[in-house]
């Protein structure tokens, strides 16, 4: 399997990329993305691009790949409507309608996020922008799955670029270990999430938007 993988220097998609690189069902890795991830191996090919909306130089390298995972986006804190909406709407379209331009059926899956606003109506920005990204990768002909994970703990040397993140993570470590006792299913690592990603795009599932359970489900 051959995949095109965005946001791999993010702290959701180290974890996709691990997964990708140790999975021998992963026959090469096509990171494409504005910086590189500093990683080496032979399964793993980089294009830098600066903006990432114009794929038109790189198309022939996006030709004949099988899946596309997207766990590319941004915090909405101290963001304006329209410069959240350029990210996480505008971005991830413009990349979806190329891919499913060069090649149709190929899979998409999107991390999008818990609270996930399908009828784009509700008054949580977010949330509501993230619903109308989803709905418009599912209209698109492709085989899109929308991700909803809940809290993600890094594991095997992830972290987070934000560095108050990754102080958040390294305090909020112990209580993770307690609650994941008791609900294993609502809170995942970047590990899970990862495998979750590339079997289903392997294998494929009914549901076309999958909640913490049943991400945490494929992942086992």
């Amino acid at each position: 399997m051959k995949v095109i993988l965005f946001g791999a220097t993010g702290m959701v998609g180290q974890g996709v990329l691990l997964e990708c690189l140790h999975d021998p069902v992963v026959e090469s890795v096509l990171v494409v993305g504005r910086s590189s991830t500093g990683v080496d191996h032979g399964k793993l090919r980089e294009i830098l691009l600066a903006d990432l909306t114009d794929l038109t130089s790189i198309e022939a390298e996006l030709s004949g790949q099988d899946a596309c995972f997207f766990p590319l986006g941004t915090s909405s804190a101290g963001m304006s409507e329209a410069a959240y909406r350029k990210i996480t709407y505008d971005l991830t379209l413009s990349v979806a309608e190329t891919l499913a331009r060069l090649n149709p059926g190929m899979v998409f899956v999107y991390v999008s996020g818990a609270g996930t606003d399908s009828s784009e109506k509700g008054r949580v920005r977010w949330a509501r922008i993230k619903g109308e990204t989803e709905n418009a990768l599912l209209a698109l002909p492709l085989r899109a799955y929308m991700l909803r994970p809940g809290y993600i703990h890094p594991v095997h040397g992830v972290r987070s670029k934000t560095r108050l993140y990754s102080v958040i993570y390294t305090v909020a470590t112990p209580l993770y270990h307690l609650l994941k006792r008791v609900l294993p299913k609502y809170l995942i690592t970047t590990e899970q999430l990862g495998r979750s990603m590339v079997q289903l795009a392997e294998h494929g599932s009914e549901a076309r938007v999958l909640e913490s359970p049943a991400i945490y489900a494929i992942a086992r």
